[in-house]
């Protein structure tokens, strides 16, 4: 059931179409409008781990944690980068957080194999309390050391 209390339909690669955006990616990257994020680069996640999908969500705050991560991840004191993204093809739920972590989708996060292009800066976005984005940090740290910070891609 979703929040509605209706049934809720999966998103794959056949059925994606009815999902409307904005969408949004959380970044590191200083990106322009019209440059596109393809598969295939250094996960902004596990250092040494190639990326086979992109991902985006259709919530700021989801893309918050995105950039805020991304950037804490690789030691940068930057906050990140957040950038409206239009999807070039196909998407799904991301398996990642869909069922695995939260029941049905309510981060509204997808990924796909094909490029997302910038359509432009989201240029004001509230970033998370330092001390929460720390415990998420250490979250993390504690998943790697057991060994339980599996990405499906």
């Amino acid at each position: 059931m979703d929040e509605n209390g209706g049934t809720r339909v999966p998103v794959t690669y056949e059925r994606c179409a009815h999902v409307e955006g904005p969408f949004f990616h959380g970044t590191r990257s200083v990106l322009e409008a019209g440059e596109e994020l393809v598969p295939g680069r250094g996960s902004n996640f596990q250092a040494g781990r190639v990326s086979n999908h992109v991902y985006f969500t259709a919530l700021v705050d989801t893309a918050a944690w995105g950039a805020e991560l991304a950037t804490a991840l690789a030691g940068d004191t930057d906050r990140g980068r957040i950038y409206v993204v239009e999807p070039l093809g196909p998407f799904e739920d991301d398996p990642n957080v869909t069922d695995k972590r939260f029941p049905g989708n309510p981060t509204e996060s997808y990924r796909t194999r094909h490029p997302l292009r910038v359509v432009g800066e989201v240029e004001s976005w509230e970033g998370h309390d330092p001390e929460v984005v720390k415990g998420m940090l250490d979250h993390l740290a504690r998943l790697r050391e057991q060994g339980l910070d599996v990405i499906e891609d």
